[in-house]
C-alpha cells in the first residue's frame, strides 16, 4: 500500500496555509475553522509523515529541514489540485474571459480571424484579442495564451497542438506570361522576374522537387522585394512577378484565376502549423475550444477529417 493513503491530503491544504500565513492563529482565520482544530490537524500531519514538520516557539514558527521538502511538495500538490478542480468545472461550462492570441498576419487573416468571429458569436461571454503580426511574440511577456506558428518550433517550454499544414507554391499572374515563354522545368524559371519574401533568411534559393526526378536548386534574382506576404501576394497578382506563397495564402487567388500555379508537378517546402501555449497543468476552456474550432476549421479546407482528439506535444529545445 503507498505510503500515500496513510496521509490525510486536506492535511495538506492546513499544512500549507499555516506556512504561508506565518501562525496557526492566521492559519485558522484563513480556513475558517478553530485554532485548535489547526493545531490536531498539524500534529497528525507529523504522525502520518513520520517526521517533525514545524518548530513551534511562543514567537515564531519556522520549518524543520524535512519540512521545508514536504512543503515544496505539498504546495505542488495543492496547486495541481486546485488547477484540476478549476478545469473539471469549466468542462461542462462556457468559456468567457478574455483570450488573447497571435498569428502571422496572413494566416490571422485567412484562418484565425473568421473562426475567432464564429466562436465568440457561439460564446458572448468570451473576448478574443487577436494579434497579426510577423515577429515572435514571447508568450508569458506579451500574456498570450494561444499562438499560430508556422514552420519549425523552436520555443522551448511551450507546449504545441499540430492545426494543420502547409505546403508553399510558386504562382504567377497569367498576364506575367503574355509575351513569355512558360516555363517547363525548373531550369527555365532563371531571368525571369521574381518578387521575394525580405524576411526568409533564404529568400532568394529554393529546392524543387519532382517524382523521378532528381531535385533542382534555383536562385531566382529579385526585381522586388517586400517584408510581408501580404504585399508579395498583391504584387503577385498585379502581374509584379513569380512568388512562393503558402496554399492558404493563395488558396481563393487559384480559384479565381487571378493567379495561376508555376510548374505545378515540382514541389517545394512543407510544414506544419502548429498553437502553443505555455505548459501547465491543465489547459484552460477557452485555449482547448479554439485549438478546436481551429483544428476543425483547417481540416475542412484540407478536406479531411478533424482530428477526434487534441494530441498535446513538448516543444524541443
Amino acid at each position: 500500500m503507498s505510503a500515500l493513503t496513510d496521509v490525510n491530503l486536506n492535511r495538506l491544504v492546513v499544512f500549507a496555509t499555516v506556512v504561508e500565513a506565518g501562525s496557526l492563529t492566521a492559519a485558522a482565520a484563513r480556513l475558517g475553522m478553530a485554532k485548535t482544530m489547526v493545531s490536531a490537524h498539524m500534529q497528525r500531519l507529523e504522525q502520518e509523515v513520520g517526521a517533525s514538520l514545524l518548530l513551534r516557539t511562543t514567537r515564531a514558527l519556522r520549518l524543520t529541514e524535512a519540512g521545508e521538502a514536504f512543503y515544496a511538495a505539498s504546495r505542488r500538490i495543492v496547486s495541481d489540485a486546485e488547477a484540476a478542480i478549476a478545469e473539471a468545472s469549466q468542462a461542462t461550462g462556457t468559456p468567457h474571459g478574455r483570450l488573447r492570441v497571435t498569428a502571422p498576419i496572413d494566416y490571422g487573416a485567412v484562418v484565425v480571424a473568421p473562426v475567432a468571429v464564429a466562436l465568440q458569436q457561439r460564446y458572448p461571454a468570451l473576448r478574443i484579442e487577436l494579434l497579426s503580426g510577423d515577429r515572435v511574440f514571447d508568450l508569458v511577456a506579451d500574456q498570450i495564451d494561444l499562438a499560430i506558428r508556422i514552420g519549425h518550433l523552436t520555443d522551448s517550454g511551450l507546449r504545441a497542438v499540430r492545426i494543420g499544414s502547409f505546403a508553399d507554391c510558386l504562382v504567377a499572374s497569367s498576364e506575367l506570361f503574355r509575351h513569355r515563354t512558360w516555363p517547363q522545368a525548373p531550369s527555365d524559371l532563371a531571368g525571369l522576374p521574381f518578387i521575394a519574401l525580405s524576411v526568409l533568411p533564404h529568400a532568394l534559393d529554393w529546392t524543387f522537387t519532382c517524382d523521378g526526378q532528381p531535385p533542382q536548386d534555383v536562385r531566382f534574382e529579385a526585381t522586388l522585394s517586400t517584408n510581408t506576404a501580404h504585399a508579395l501576394r498583391s504584387a503577385a497578382v498585379a502581374g509584379g512577378g513569380l512568388a512562393i506563397l503558402p496554399d492558404f495564402v493563395i488558396g481563393s487567388d487559384i480559384a479565381t484565376g487571378r493567379l495561376v500555379r508555376v510548374l505545378p508537378e515540382w514541389q517545394l517546402p512543407t510544414g506544419g502549423i502548429h498553437a502553443v501555449f505555455p505548459a501547465a497543468s491543465h489547459m484552460a476552456r477557452k485555449t482547448r475550444v479554439l485549438i478546436e474550432a481551429l483544428q476543425a476549421h483547417v481540416a475542412s479546407m484540407e478536406g479531411v477529417a478533424p482530428a477526434d482528439h487534441l494530441t498535446v506535444e513538448a516543444v524541443p529545445g
